[in-house]
């Protein structure tokens, strides 16, 4: 007897952007989007950080093409609208999405420290809102403090919050962000 595969309807879904979806906790569960005058829902999978940063930014009306799965029934019973699990965001205004990591350089003027978990500064934000991260120990070797300007280059992507960027910056003014090795 062969394996069974179970398969999903994976479905492109074309509209214009409503609105996120927010938890009654807080966070961004989703998005809801206009389809020819239709409310429907993308639902996103807990603690999608990369789902969150990609809708944060959009504006009311911007057109999408979204890939998700259909849901099945609620036991809580009967959706207002069709909703999909979110597979992906293929297309915001007819081009491809800000990708999820890319290499880059951002620049501006430290607006303030930022600050590891622990409490040791592991970074700057900038008057931009991009978040330049060096980790305590790079921050100490390049003594950045505010009002200095930033050319900073590395993986960048967007922050959760879908205002700016952060770079896990590997240059910074054109200084290695690490040590040298040690011969």
């Amino acid at each position: 007897m062969s394996p069974s595969h179970d398969t999903i309807d994976v479905w492109a879904v074309e509209g214009q952007f409503e609105h996120l979806i927010y938890s009654p906790k807080g966070s961004v569960e989703g998005v809801l989007i206009d389809t020819d005058g239709v409310p429907t829902q993308f639902v996103f999978a807990p603690h999608d950080d990369a789902a969150v940063a990609a809708f944060s930014g959009l504006r009311a009306g911007q057109a999408l093409v979204i890939e998700g799965s259909e849901q099945g029934p609620s036991p809580k019973g009967e959706p207002a609208h069709t909703v999909y699990d979110l597979q992906r965001l293929v297309s915001v205004d007819g081009h491809p999405p800000w990708p999820a990591q890319v290499s880059g350089a951002i620049e501006g003027t430290v607006a303030r420290l930022n600050y590891a978990r622990h409490g040791e500064p592991n970074g700057v934000v900038l008057d931009t809102g991009d978040f330049v991260h060096t980790k305590p120990d790079g921050l100490a070797r390049l003594g950045l403090k505010v009002g200095d300007k930033v050319k900073a280059e590395g993986r960048t992507q967007p922050l959760s919050t879908g205002g700016g960027r952060v770079v896990e910056a590997t240059q910074v003014n054109g200084k290695p962000v690490k040590a040298p090795a040690a011969d």
